[in-house]
């Protein structure tokens, strides 16, 4: 029964969790109708790493220095909000700049794909709250909490790839369109994980 109970609210953190990553998943799905299935892989697997690491980071640091990790709680909404407003803006700009792209231009060469390092950066905005459930599996012995942060990875995992498969459907309907409403997507996001982590 306790093993069960374990199991559960692993996979419910889960998902608690993976709402900030599907929605930007869903954003650059958006962005990339086109994606390959090793893409969407890619960004889904980038997402589920940093909700396995971001916990266990946590973990640590309860373990050693719990009084910084408390400072540091405090500018977390103010860093998602910059590292998704910059992503999001960004993409704006593409968006509105390619509005204006010569009609003979390449469709495919109008797909702004995000880099690697654009992917990093959503990947730690979109799981840097998860460094708080750090504190709540202080408790837990440590391969206990490394099971619990692979559930959370790979509910991640699949939360995302729901989210990039949603995300490219509409972008093929949404086509030049897509870039902008992503752009809105990642700031909302951004404001979201703001306005909750102040209020």
């Amino acid at each position: 029964m306790e093993i069960l109970f374990f199991l559960v609210n692993s996979v419910l953190f889960g998902v608690g969790l993976a709402m900030d990553a599907f929605s930007v998943s869903l954003a650059n799905g958006l962005n990339e109708p086109e994606m390959k299935k090793k893409r969407a892989c890619l960004i889904a697997g980038t997402f589920a790493g940093f909700q396995i690491l971001m916990p266990l980071v946590g973990y640590l640091l309860v373990h050693t220095v719990v009084e910084a990790f408390s400072a540091f709680q405090k500018f977390v909404p103010w860093i998602a909000l910059l590292l998704l407003g910059f992503i999001g803006g960004k993409m704006l700009y593409e968006g509105f700049s390619h509005k204006g792209a010569k009609e003979g231009e390449n469709e495919e060469d109008k797909v702004l794909a995000v880099s690697f390092w654009g992917l990093v950066i959503q990947g730690i905005a979109t799981s840097i709250d998860a460094l708080s459930v750090g504190f709540t599996i202080a408790t837990l012995p440590l391969h206990r909490a490394l099971i619990e942060s692979a559930i959370i990875g790979v509910v991640t995992f699949f939360i995302c790839l729901g989210g990039l498969a949603l995300g490219k459907t509409f972008g093929v309907r949404l086509a030049g369109k897509a870039t902008i409403l992503g752009g809105f997507i990642l700031i909302f996001i951004g404001l979201e994980i703001f306005l909750t982590g102040i209020l």
